[in-house]
């Protein structure tokens, strides 16, 4: 019964260690997925509303906005709808608070490859020491003990740890790796909403409709005004 237990423990965490691997494997498929290409269509849809904005077109950047499927597009459509709605503050407020759940979503569930990281040698190294316990429980005190005997059975036990510690690594690279990146797109982020922002609460004047030019009748006339003239009618009376 205790040779069964013993057994069951190694077993446990060897497979544990493996599922730990594909789930950190799939969290990183999937972070790679959300994150690829990010920053390149983030840039296209700004370029492409910094012009509209910039020639007076709102309409024409809004439906470029709901036609993108980059996430930076939710940002932008925030500010469109609190234009005009809301002081320039408050659509300012709004703006960067939904540029930071964007950010939120680019972080989700790395959570996982950081706890398998920090896990995975811990489990490893459970069943490294379940499993030399087993090899040196089958031998008594009077018991003559030869290297070949126990050398097997540790090493097998040792392959728990090793494979625990390849899982580490490999959820701490992945980790750092799309933390990095993350950090990287919320940057090219905030470069892209202020500019936004600076465009849509304070377009550029070539943007605005232009008043029509004053003619020389309409300006009031900077000549000084002579002594006497539009007297003579004062002095004819």
């Amino acid at each position: 019964m205790d040779q069964l237990w013993e057994f069951s423990v190694v077993a446990v965490a060897f497979w544990t260690i493996l599922g730990f691997s594909v789930v950190a494997l799939a969290v990183a498929i999937e972070r790679a997925i959300a994150q690829w290409s990010f920053v390149t269509r983030a840039r296209a849809l700004g370029d492409t509303v910094t012009r509209c904005l910039s020639r007076g077109a709102l309409e024409e950047g809004r439906s470029a906005c709901e036609r993108s499927p980059s996430p930076i597009a939710d940002v932008f459509l925030v500010g469109y709808e609190r234009l005009n709605r809301s002081k320039p503050e408050h659509v300012v407020t709004a703006v960067h608070r939904e540029r930071l759940r964007v950010n939120q979503d680019l972080r989700a569930r790395m959570w996982v490859l950081g706890t398998v990281g920090a896990t995975a040698p811990f489990v490893g190294l459970f069943g490294t020491v379940v499993g030399i316990m087993k090899a040196m429980g089958q031998f008594h005190g009077e018991d003559e003990v030869k290297f070949a005997q126990v050398s097997g059975p540790i090493s097998e036990a040792l392959i728990v740890t090793a494979v625990g510690i390849l899982v580490a690594v490999m959820s701490v690279v992945f980790f750092n790796f799309f933390s990095q990146r993350a950090n990287r797109i919320a940057t090219e982020m905030k470069l892209l909403t202020d500019e936004f922002l600076e465009l849509l609460l304070d377009p550029p004047s070539d943007s605005q409709p232009s008043r029509g030019k004053r003619t020389a009748d309409d300006e009031p006339s900077s000549k000084p005004r002579i002594k006497g003239d539009g007297d003579g009618t004062r002095e004819a009376a």
